[in-house]
């Protein structure tokens, strides 16, 4: 099996600068080379020797120098992106995941979870758009066809990496939140400022492949899994207040449940 040497530690070389695996491949092991090269990273990432943003060697030069093909280094790279312990981003390289957010299952906003758990969220609002609902649009916030309604897009970050996208769907007027509020705290915050609260919801929990623009946007490879989520949100009148339909970073985002058993 192949042995791995740190040749310094992460928090001494800096985050910017890629980490080289010193590792010594046993070719005439059974264990594919990429498994020799992705279980040694894996388990400096596991024991913290390796902190989160670190820049990892990419995979040409890791393929240079270990004297394997690029797609043996590819696969490795791309399976501990895979299992949540690698991101990739156009433009900034392989890094060491950043902590992985674990969210309660509740009538809450991410936003206000993220800071819940010591995380420094930030939101761009992609789009921004009145329309008069179509069939899908006054299905979703159980109004009449051709309503006005809102239709906005955002992309939130944790400490600077992608982690959603964030449609949604609003009943549009004078409580409609602004960009200018949907881009400064979060979308239940926004609703409060005008009195509106939700009290119940129906929601549902999926997985599936990313598209070629979602993939663009949370910085994945084209057709890696993300987990989506669907909401429809309702006041203590039973109105709806707001429909999402958001799309996570599945290696970086996971649901909590608490179960208890009858009896």
């Amino acid at each position: 099996m192949a042995e791995v040497n740190m040749t310094g530690t992460a928090q001494a070389e800096g985050l910017d600068v890629p980490f080289v695996p010193q590792i010594a491949l046993d070719r005439d092991s059974e264990v594919p080379l990429y498994q020799q090269i992705a279980h040694p990273l894996e388990e400096l990432i596991l024991a913290g020797r390796l902190e989160p943003g670190r820049l990892i060697e990419d995979e040409v030069s890791m393929a240079r120098r270990l004297k394997v093909s690029r797609p043996t280094t590819r696969r490795a790279l791309r399976d501990l992106v895979a299992r949540g312990l690698l991101t990739r981003r156009r433009g900034v390289g392989t890094r060491v995941t950043p902590m992985h957010v674990r969210r309660p299952l509740g009538l809450t906003s991410l936003n206000d979870d993220l800071v819940d758990a010591g995380f420094t969220p930030r939101t761009e609002v992609l789009s921004y758009e009145v329309m008069l609902a179509g069939e899908q649009e006054a299905r979703d916030l159980h109004t009449g066809i051709g309503s006005e309604v809102v239709r906005t897009t955002r992309l939130r970050y944790i400490d600077d990496e992608p982690l959603a996208i964030l449609t949604n769907l609003l009943p549009s007027g004078d409580r409609t939140p602004s960009v200018t509020q949907l881009t400064r705290q979060g979308l239940y915050d926004s609703l409060a400022v005008h009195g509106i609260r939700p009290v119940m919801a129906q929601q549902s929990i999926g997985a599936r492949l990313a598209s070629a623009r979602e993939s663009h946007l949370l910085a994945l490879d084209e057709g890696s899994a993300v987990l989506v989520m669907e909401r429809t949100a309702f006041d203590k009148e039973g109105t709806v207040i707001e429909y999402g339909n958001h799309v996570y970073n599945c290696g970086m985002y996971s649901f909590q449940f608490n179960l208890v058993a009858d009896g």
